[in-house]
């Protein structure tokens, strides 16, 4: 989908907006312009699911342009809800800003991920510090003295079950293949041996 953003619209456009607007400021007298241009609409054809190329002529947007400080162009600039998240001044290779556009997409898809996750609450931490405090005694472990730093674990691992499904340890790297993180799952594959060596396990939530 494009869209035409002029100094009349251009507010409504982007904020009211469904996607990720990319945003093209661009001009007819600007050679660079016309070798961009159409690299970002082959680009935006592909990406018609996830984002809206919106094209603002200089001539139909001078305002637009002088708020958003554009004193070169082509610049190009993504918009989601209503702000910019990033952006790129001048001609790029199509590989450069596929790369780019990629990045950024998943960037923002991850931070709305982030905020769909509900905190822990208080008494779903509590019941986890319980939990924990019970499987310690029977393996002749305790949970680390520092109260705070308990509860910092516990939410960790309480965020990435809700996340993942599962309790990893928030101190280790998920990467997202099931088979290979499981062994991540809170008490992780290595703690013992990690505590028989150094008195604590990895992310320091038991201790011998």
């Amino acid at each position: 989908m494009e869209i035409r953003l002029t100094d009349q619209n251009f507010e409504q456009e982007i904020n009211n907006a469904k996607k990720p607007i990319l945003v093209d400021f661009w001009a007819l007298w600007c050679a660079p312009c016309s070798i961009l241009g159409p690299i970002l609409e082959k680009i935006a054809k592909e990406y018609e699911d996830k984002i809206i190329l919106g094209k603002a002529n200089l001539d139909a947007a001078p305002l637009t342009a002088n708020k958003f400080g554009i004193t070169q162009i082509p610049t190009v600039i993504l918009f989601w809800k209503g702000k910019p998240i990033s952006g790129f001044v001048g001609a790029r290779p199509e590989h450069v800003i596929r790369e780019w556009l990629a990045k950024t997409l998943k960037e923002i898809e991850e931070k709305e991920n982030q905020k769909e996750i509900e905190p822990p609450t208080k008494e779903e931490i509590e019941a986890l510090i319980k939990e924990s405090q019970e499987y310690a005694q029977k393996n002749g472990l305790r949970l680390n003295p520092n109260k705070e730093v308990v509860e910092r674990i516990i939410k960790g691992l309480l965020m990435n079950e809700k996340k993942y499904g599962f309790r990893y340890c928030p101190c280790r790297r998920i990467v997202g293949n099931p088979q290979e993180d499981k062994d991540k799952i809170c008490p992780c594959k290595w703690h013992k041996e990690e505590i028989e060596k150094n008195g604590f396990c990895h992310c320091g939530l038991f201790t011998k």
